[in-house]
């Protein structure tokens, strides 16, 4: 008779240790070590208008600074973006992580910034032409809002973690 020790530590093991992270939906290498009060680009999101833009500080304090970025004052977006500390982006939550990006340190190797980017689906059937875009037309836009049929946004959110020993 097989013993029954591993199913009752299974059993004692709360039910988040047991799954796995989730996995981004677009996986990238780590980015180009960055110089500490450089601005780079960490990720731009066309369909939300928005480019984030990140450098290191240098201080104890906040050793990263993030900040979000109208690509043009003329795009329109299809996507809006949301404070990560009121929506709390999780899959719980209906949320997907779109991606990890990890910035290393040029000045201090060892330290990255990772931030994750969440997306929240509309919730919605998105259909997508022949050249596999998603085409939005504008007298069928039209049309949809005079219906009152407008179709519900999708949604991004990040969250950033420094990761490492900070250099003194």
């Amino acid at each position: 008779m097989k013993s029954a020790a591993p199913l009752m530590l299974l059993a004692l093991l709360p039910l988040g240790a047991l799954a796995a992270p989730p996995q981004a939906e677009i996986e990238r290498p780590a980015a180009a070590a960055q110089a500490t009060g450089v601005v780079h680009t960490v990720r731009q999101i066309p369909e939300a208008c928005t480019r984030i833009e990140g450098r290191f500080t240098g201080t104890a304090a906040q050793p990263y600074d993030m900040q979000l970025v109208r690509t043009s004052p003329q795009c329109q977006p299809r996507a809006v973006f949301l404070d990560a500390s009121k929506v709390n982006p999780s899959e719980a939550a209906g949320w997907k992580l779109n991606e990890v990006v990890r910035i290393p340190s040029a000045s201090c190797s060892g330290v990255q910034a990772v931030v994750q980017v969440w997306r929240k689906p509309a919730g919605q059937h998105v259909a997508l032409d022949g050249q596999g875009q998603n085409r939005v037309y504008l007298e069928d836009a039209k049309a949809q809002a005079a219906a009152g049929r407008l179709a519900a946004l999708q949604a991004y959110s990040t969250l950033v973690e420094i990761r490492g020993n900070p250099c003194s």
